[in-house]
């Protein structure tokens, strides 16, 4: 019972996160979903929970959808949608790895390792799909590098993605370093 509330927390917290940082647009892409799958393998053997980040990710994703619709007038694919839930099966299984020696420097690599998967596999595929880039070394350099020139540069999200990765990463760790970690109990001595 308290691991399903757990969950639900992290489902709850992970998706208004996500949708609360679409109105302030420097946060864009500082997200906890990738670190959510990361770290639920790196600390959990019950791939129950795994499942969490699915869940965020398709709560804040079909909230998301509306919102863009309403707003820009444009929505996503069921295609995009895929690609990102591919990317969180990526970073659990970084994340699988992980667990068999963790440590801090393998928790930074994996961190960084589900960022760069997701980095380069959304903007390999906008490239792919977009008929604004060349299909050219050159058209894949600008998708992965500043994308289309009205918005960001495609840099600036992948290192929002970076950010938010790291900074959940080292709060869940944190976290989960605490609550497994055994205050001694106080030595009481008696004389006789």
């Amino acid at each position: 019972m308290k691991t399903n509330l757990i969950a639900l927390t992290l489902i709850l917290a992970a998706a208004l996160w996500r949708v609360a940082i679409v109105f302030d647009p420097s946060l864009f892409n500082v997200a906890p979903i990738t670190a959510l799958a990361f770290c639920g393998a790196v600390y959990s053997r019950d791939w129950r929970l795994w499942l969490v980040p699915f869940a965020a990710l398709t709560l804040s994703d079909l909230w998301l959808n509306h919102y863009h619709a309403t707003q820009f007038g444009y929505t996503w694919s069921l295609g995009e949608m895929v690609l990102r839930a591919c990317c969180l099966v990526a970073a659990l299984g970084v994340g699988l790895l992980v667990a068999r020696r963790r440590n801090i420097i393998n928790l930074l690599a994996g961190a960084l390792g589900s960022a760069l998967i997701f980095y380069f596999a959304t903007n390999t595929v906008a490239w792919f799909g977009d008929a604004f880039y060349a299909k050219s070394v050159a058209g894949w350099w600008q998708a992965l590098t500043v994308g289309h020139p009205e918005f960001p540069p495609t840099l600036w999200f992948f290192r929002n993605t970076l950010l938010g990765d790291l900074l959940f990463t080292g709060l869940f760790s944190t976290v989960m370093a605490l609550g497994t970690a055994r205050t001694p109990l106080p030595v009481v001595s008696s004389s006789t």
